[in-house]
């Protein structure tokens, strides 16, 4: 298998423990216990592993991509400890879900260490030069890294997110 094979099936795994871990969220309730706070933060731990796939799908490999990956899996690894913040105390976090959460935590920084590895020669070529690629990668390529993610993780979290949002109304009104 090449590379990027190799790429695209832990790209699936990790896609997939995202799936397990909104499965462990409706297990426990999130929507009434810790609710749209909680649910807020999968948003933007979400919105910043997808900016950084769609970086690396439209940038050519530079030290500022690399910059922005490190940034985002920096940013994301805080918010997924915010996450836990908001969760504990609050619903059950079973043994299942802090494994998943091991996967998904570990998952960009492991991604980002591959990346900076296999595209080094490149991103140090290019310097600190942003470059799109040219030409962007066919559709087959971006539909191979987008609907998965579509329908593993962002189904679930759009879910998740108008229950907690639907239980936070009930809350409020009455």
């Amino acid at each position: 298998m090449s590379g990027a094979t190799w790429a695209w099936a832990g790209y699936l795994l990790w896609l997939l423990a995202g799936c397990a871990d909104f499965r462990c969220h409706r297990r426990s309730d999130l929507p009434h216990t810790s609710g749209l706070a909680e649910s807020l933060l999968h948003v933007l731990q979400m919105g910043l592993m997808g900016t950084l796939v769609l970086a690396w799908l439209a940038a050519r490999p530079s030290l500022p991509l690399l910059a922005l990956s490190a940034l985002l899996v920096l940013v994301h690894a805080l918010a997924g400890y915010a996450d836990t913040r908001t969760a504990w105390g609050r619903r059950p976090v079973t043994p299942l879900e802090q494994h998943i959460h091991s996967v998904l935590d570990a998952a960009p920084w492991a991604a980002l260490g591959i990346a900076a590895y296999g595209q080094g020669g490149a991103a140090l070529a290019r310097g600190w030069t942003w470059e799109w690629r040219a030409p962007l990668p066919p559709a087959w390529a971006w539909l191979a890294v987008l609907l998965p993610a579509l329908l593993l993780c962002m189904v679930p979290l759009l879910a998740e997110l108008a229950a907690a949002w639907r239980a936070r109304a009930r809350r409020a009104g009455g």
